[in-house]
């Protein structure tokens, strides 16, 4: 890396005298780059935490340079592509990072991109898009910002359907079934919110994405008229059920408020517990929480599920709650809360929640799988509220705005990413994570 990079006109001059063309065009290159040395510096890379960051990723190339990154909403990593998937509004497009060399590759555009609300000074997230993204294979899928469902072939890199599903506003968060053939996608700005079900492509070459179930709550729960929504589904192998987190339900407690009154007591959430092959009731049950109103959700292989609860939805959350969905019983992460996406990672046995709302600003939440304790927490850029992690690889990708000077309402106010990204465009930033015991003496095992 060089240790002090001219303009490109000045490098130019340079080359003629001096240097080949081929010295010339490495040195514009790395000087087009995010500098490594300016990279992972400030409160978003602590020296004493488990959780390191290792590097920024620049959205966009040389010829192509994305734009800054204002608004972004879910990622997804696909450990066997060794690819990262960040739905980002500011690009209209969905980004994909090179995980294994943790480069960006392209982004596939053909969304609405940011829309702005009616004053024309914030992003309007509900017609914004993409929004909720997840793959299985080669195959790609992500919501829209006009109530559109995308279906990506990674392999082509192209758009081969797009599916209504029926409202006005965004489709938001989804999940997978483990084989990939089952798709629940959720519709959650509607009033009032609903999910549809969808056959999906599993591991087949060609596209026969199908909606065969739209699937919405007991109005007892989630009355009409209120503006209350549905959150991010996920997918339990041990229950062979969707669980899905719920911001605010009515009467939770008897007598709280969803909107209905001027009381200050708000109603707490819910997780759905959504079973596929019951078209009649596909809502089996509805599990109230107690001081949680949820948006991010995740589940580890033991059937337990992390729930993103966030004072935004429940004012006056400070904890995260982990619920057992054979048992229903929960235990609460103190210290954690306003995590919009939560991520359980097998390769550290850790979950990891993109918490924005927190009393001292966004953070990276690191809580151990085993004993669900809070490990660490470490800054991240405002609004930074995305995570997702490579299980195989070992790494935590967290993305970053860039500072509000540069893209308005929705930037950065602090510093942080600009000193964890290097750059003043915002960045995916990258976070190297220990591996899990089991997997340590697997591998120590395997040397014998």
């Amino acid at each position: 890396m060089l240790t002090g990079c001219t303009t490109p006109s000045a490098a130019l001059r340079v080359s003629r005298s001096k240097l080949s063309f081929a010295v010339w065009l490495a040195a514009f290159l790395a000087c087009s780059a995010i500098s490594a040395a300016a990279q992972c510096k400030g409160p978003g890379a602590p020296t004493t935490t488990q959780t390191k960051c290792l590097t920024a990723i620049a959205i966009g190339t040389l010829s192509n340079p994305g734009k800054p990154l204002r608004s972004f909403d879910i990622s997804w990593v696909d450990s066997d592509r060794a690819e990262m998937y960040l739905a980002d509004r500011s690009n209209g497009g969905v980004d994909i990072i090179d995980t294994k060399h943790n480069t960006f590759k392209k982004t596939i555009g053909g969304f609405v991109g940011i829309k702005l609300n009616s004053a024309g000074t914030a992003v309007d997230s509900n017609h914004s898009g993409p929004d909720g993204v997840t793959s299985h294979g080669k195959w790609l899928y992500a919501g829209d910002g006009d109530s559109t469902l995308k279906v990506i072939d990674l392999d082509s890199g192209t758009i081969v359907a797009t599916l209504s599903t029926g409202g006005t506003t965004r489709v938001d968060e989804m999940a997978l079934t483990d084989d990939g053939k089952m798709l629940i996608v959720a519709n959650n700005a509607e009033d009032p919110p609903y999910a549809t079900l969808f056959t999906a492509n599993g591991d087949d070459n060609g596209n026969s994405v199908t909606e065969f179930a739209k699937i919405s709550v007991d109005p007892t729960f989630i009355p009409s008229g209120f503006g209350l929504s549905i959150e991010q589904p996920a997918w339990d192998e041990s229950t062979q059920r969707f669980i899905v987190s719920v911001p605010t339900i009515a009467n939770n407690p008897t007598g709280c408020n969803y909107g209905q009154t001027t009381g200050t007591h708000t109603c707490s959430g819910a997780i759905l517990v959504i079973d596929p092959t019951n078209l009649v009731t596909p809502v089996e049950k509805v599990v109230p929480l107690n001081h949680c109103g949820p948006n991010g959700a995740s589940v580890e292989p033991n059937g337990n599920v992390m729930v993103g609860c966030t004072p935004n939805n429940q004012p006056g959350d400070s904890e995260t709650t982990i619920v057992n969905t054979q048992t229903f019983k929960y235990v609460d992460v103190g210290n954690l809360t306003g995590s919009d996406e939560v991520w359980f990672d097998a390769g550290s046995a850790r979950f990891y929640t993109g918490s924005s709302a927190m009393p001292g600003g966004s953070v990276l939440g690191v809580v151990d799988g085993e004993t669900n304790f809070l490990l660490e927490s470490i800054p991240q850029s405002s609004s930074s509220h995305s995570v997702a992690a490579d299980r195989r690889r070992h790494t935590v990708y967290v993305p970053q705005v860039a500072p509000k000077t540069v893209v308005g309402t929705g930037g950065d106010s602090t510093t942080v990413g600009q000193q964890t990204c290097g750059t003043m465009n915002g960045c995916v930033a990258v976070y190297s994570v220990p591996r899990a015991k089991e997997e340590e003496e697997d591998n120590g095992n395997a040397g014998k």
